[in-house]
């Protein structure tokens, strides 16, 4: 959805307030059961563009709608919200009148407003949900720690909802609690590591409020005060110790030069405000796994392989070298996990921490203790392992964080340049790029020609031509040339910035294969535990088997059934497919659009912007007089340089920066077209009814009218008084890159639709040159909507588009598509999948990934439960032993780890569609 066509806001000007207000504003309070995350900013864009709307709050939560407005009735609101597909009524609380007055400006979900003082008679906040605190897990791995940490915090009163992000260690802790105390306390009691990233509720305004883990006794307090009582703009400083906590009381327009502050001294500091954007991704963990925790793993190996050679050379396993070793081995490399599993028994979890805790625990007691030291020593190389493998998939997404440099060079108020954190810029600074350097910032060039690798950003192979009046992302490459450019997002807020923050919350929803494989395993490891202990006890029991026997059978049975291969494989394939679309340019809010897109069935595509440029150019100029081509172009540009029109706009661009003719006694012809005089001749440049008017419409000039509406163009004749001199004809031209898109969807089983509301004839023109079928012209917004719901009868549908106009389609369809979304706040929110540049082959491409994604699940699912049927078939024949069953299930884990970061490799010809 491009900005032109989605304006965020339309400012009422406030100028002298009294003279605007012809009696108090009235609040319209409307209900919006239909309202959803796609709608809702539309809905902000919508409204902005109506005058007489001073402010307007939107409650996502509970569809409530508060509009002030002084229109003398509500039928413009309610049609413009039907005009996106949304239908509001009047709640309960109907209208009221608030006082007027004449109060400072201020801004509320981007309308500018004269607003009054808050009155009694202003509408009642919506109450509130909760507060979200962000925590940080260093030791959150895989599901399993997330079922242990769910299973635990759900039993504390106020929690509302937990949303996990295992890639980045993160958890997001909806609560009405206003003290984060117990929620750490219980973590701590699980074992897990949990530190505050961010904390619920803003700070007030002018304060800041700091947590500095190193900050831990007075000398540090020292440091801080020396640092920042000494700053323009601090006011006070209050030091909490026991807490690590600093709050600054200050009259800056950010905090960022607070933060850099206290970052240059080494200390780290997280604030917790949430008004500021949330980092898109966490710290750098690394692996986690020191130099020190490898030896000793490879200690514990050389203990339990050392007993298990006793044992093979003739050694009793219950001998007191064995078992000496063994312990030894176990004390090593095993103690992590039987701490995890006794954590589990106590509360009550069963996951595979206490699977594999109670398969070694029975070994020993049966006296294999060479087998209790291998296998547990095996499980804790494969945790290690595993952990390696995720931090794969973990920096994938860190990677796109790194594109932007941390610096930026910065012109100072005396004209002189200084390189500064690029997080203590403010928008409307001007930064210099050199050749060869990432661009820091977004923002728009004002000095400076050069071409810009865009790639990281739109996935584009060339590097695109950048001049004054461009815009420039964070993140891209300056490829050759010095550009000065306009900062217009700070460091939190660029495109790269959203984007990344865009994946982090997609990657941290379930896809449906996670969904399934999650309540999958939900029945299967009680019912695998119960099954053992049933293969324990009942045969000794009935048949009088051999308790021994048949206690070592349900072991194996317990650790072969560990799900971790099954459970892990979903969220790092999901994972790794959405940071490849990264990659692309290719923008998807979640694993369910990541899966849904091999199931689409039919792709509806809008015209203008889509499968064209969206803007007119000249296709045709046909000389019929005396005059050259040439010339007939001077005279045309000429004459429409003084025009407005769109069509006049494009011939005066094709003409370019050659020298105009001067043009006397010009006239605008109302509906018609221009006239002037040149070189004392009068010339005309129009339509079809000036030239009819006129009487110089010849059997050649009708036939060369109806030729080119026939193709989709506008076509203008060019006269005397008594004599066509030329026709010239202006299109929007068809992007190249449609009709290869248009092609590989056909290639994909995708059927293309056009749907437009442009006329019949302009929208079968339009087709036929892209290759599509299926063209619906004149349809209003209203219209593709039921032509959406029409398609989705018939399976999963996608719609694309770039225009406010398109959004109830979006919002209907299976998946809606925006083009063209790079550094549109509107299209990234909105939008499930966003296409970062204005090239429809990223469709058939996304489509593809998706297939490859859907193909990695399903064989990382069918090797898992596989492997886990044949080792079980194995255990009842006697065939497998525990360390055997656990090299199975590590084997079996990673594969399913590797084979799903498989889909991070750069994008070659097999991604490709044919």
């Amino acid at each position: 959805m491009k900005t032109d066509d989605a304006p965020t806001s339309a400012p009422a000007t406030c100028g002298s307030c009294a003279s605007d207000q012809q009696g108090p504003p009235t609040v319209l309070m409307l209900d919006l059961p239909d309202l959803d995350r796609r709608s809702e900013a539309l809905v902000r864009a919508q409204l902005g563009q109506i005058t007489g709307i001073e402010d307007l709050s939107l409650d996502s939560c509970t569809g409530r709608l508060s509009v002030r407005h002084r229109l003398s009735s509500t039928t413009p609101i309610l049609d413009a919200l039907l005009a996106i597909g949304v239908k509001g009524t009047v709640a309960k609380d109907g209208e009221s009148s608030s006082p007027a007055g004449c109060g400072k400006p201020t801004v509320s979900s981007g309308v500018t407003s004269c607003r009054a003082p808050v009155a009694a008679s202003s509408p009642p906040s919506p109450p509130s949900t909760g507060n979200t605190s962000r925590l940080l897990i260093s030791n959150m791995d895989c599901p399993t720690e997330e079922g242990l940490i769910r299973k635990r915090l759900e039993k504390i009163k106020g929690i509302e909802q937990l949303n996990f992000d295992l890639m980045n260690r993160r958890l997001d802790v909806q609560h009405t609690s206003v003290d984060l105390a117990g929620i750490l306390a219980a973590l701590h009691e699980i074992g897990m590591q949990a530190s505050v990233e961010r904390e619920a509720g803003p700070s007030p305004r002018g304060q800041a409020t700091y947590l500095i883990e190193k900050m831990d006794c007075p000398t540090e307090e020292a440091m801080l005060r020396k640092a920042l009582e000494g700053m323009a703009g601090v006011d006070a400083l209050q030091f909490d110790l026991l807490s690590r906590t600093l709050v600054v009381s200050h009259g800056l327009p950010s905090e960022a030069p607070i933060t850099a502050a206290i970052e240059r001294l080494g200390l780290s500091p997280v604030l917790q405000d949430h008004n500021d954007p949330a980092p898109a991704v966490t710290k750098e963990f690394g692996t986690g796994i020191t130099k020190a925790e490898w030896l000793r793993m490879a200690a514990a190996g050389v203990l339990a392989l050392g007993a298990e050679a006793l044992a093979f050379s003739g050694m009793e396993e219950s001998s007191m070298p064995v078992i000496a070793a063994s312990l030894a081995a176990i004390a090593l490399g095993g103690t992590a996990t039987l701490h995890k599993g006794w954590i589990a028994l106590r509360t009550l979890s069963l996951n595979m921490n206490l699977l594999m805790t109670i398969a070694v625990i029975g070994a020993a007691l049966i006296g294999q203790w060479p087998e209790a030291a291998v296998v547990i020593w095996l499980f804790g190389v494969a945790e290690m392992i595993e952990a390696m493998s995720l931090d794969r998939a973990r920096n994938a997404i860190r990677k796109l964080m790194d594109l932007a440099p941390e610096t930026a060079l910065l012109r100072q108020s005396d004209g002189r340049w200084a390189e500064v954190k690029a997080d203590t810029v403010t928008i409307g600074g001007i930064v210099r790029v050199r050749p060869g350097e990432r661009i820091a910032l977004d923002g728009v060039v004002v000095s400076g020609k050069s071409a810009v690798n865009q790639a990281p950003i739109t996935g584009e192979s060339m590097p695109v031509e950048k001049n004054p009046g461009d815009t420039v992302y964070a993140g891209t490459i300056n490829e050759r040339g010095t550009l000065e450019f306009e900062v217009r997002a700070r460091k939190g807020d660029t495109t790269l910035d959203r984007i990344a923050r865009s994946v982090q919350e997609a990657q941290g929803q379930r896809a449906p294969t996670q969904r399934f494989v999650d309540r999958f395993a939900s029945v299967y490891t009680p019912a695998v535990f119960v099954l053992a202990l049933g293969i324990a006890i009942i045969p000794p029991l009935v048949a009088g088997g051999d308790w021994y026997d048949w206690t070592y059978k349900a072991l194996v049975l317990l650790v072969i059934a560990c799900p971790c291969a099954l459970v892990i494989s979903t969220p790092v394939t999901v994972v790794s497919g959405l940071a490849a679309a990264a990659k692309r340019g290719i923008l998807v809010k979640g694993g369910l659009y990541l899966e849904q897109g091999r199931l689409l069935k039919a792709v509806a595509l809008d015209k203008t912007g889509t499968l064209t440029h969206g803007k007119p150019v000249l296709t045709d100029t046909v000389e019929l007089g005396p005059l050259s081509r040439q010339e007939v172009l001077r005279i045309a540009a000429s004459l429409d340089a003084l025009s407005e029109h769109p069509v006049a706009t494009a011939i005066v661009r094709a003409y370019g920066d050659q020298p105009h003719a001067d043009v006397q006694a010009f006239e605008a012809l109302a509906g018609r077209g221009v006239k002037g005089a040149i070189d004392g001749e009068t010339y005309y440049i129009g339509n079809q009814r000036l030239a009819n008017e006129l009487g110089v419409t010849n059997e050649r000039v009708l036939q060369l009218l109806e030729q080119m509406e026939a193709q989709a163009k506008t076509a203008v004749v060019l006269s005397t008084a008594t004599q066509a001199l030329g026709v010239l004809a202006v299109a929007d031209t068809v992007r190249e890159s449609s009709k290869v898109a248009v092609a590989q969807l056909r290639q994909l089983g995708v059927e293309p639709v056009m749907l437009t509301g442009d006329n019949k004839k302009t929208a079968q023109a339009v087709a036929a040159q892209v290759g599509i079928s299926d063209a619906r012209g004149e349809m209003l917004p209203h219209d593709k909507l039921l032509a959406i719901e029409a398609m989705a009868a018939q399976g999963p549908v996608g719609m694309v588009g770039d225009g406010v106009n398109d959004a109830p389609a979006l919002a209907k369809a299976s998946i809606g598509f925006a083009m063209g979304a790079a550094g549109t706040d509107t299209a990234i929110e909105t939008a499930d999948v966003a296409l970062m540049q204005d090239d429809l082959r990223k469709l058939p491409e996304f489509i593809a990934l998706s297939h490859r994604v859907g193909n990695v699940l399903r064989a990382n699912i069918a090797f898992a439960i596989g492997t886990k049927a044949v080792f079980m078939v194995l255990t009842f024949t006697g065939h497998a032993s525990l360390w055997l069953a656990i090299l199975a299930d590590m084997g079996a884990s990673l594969v399913v780890v590797f084979n799903g970061l498989r889909l991070l490799r750069a994008p070659g010809e097999r991604d490709k569609v044919q």
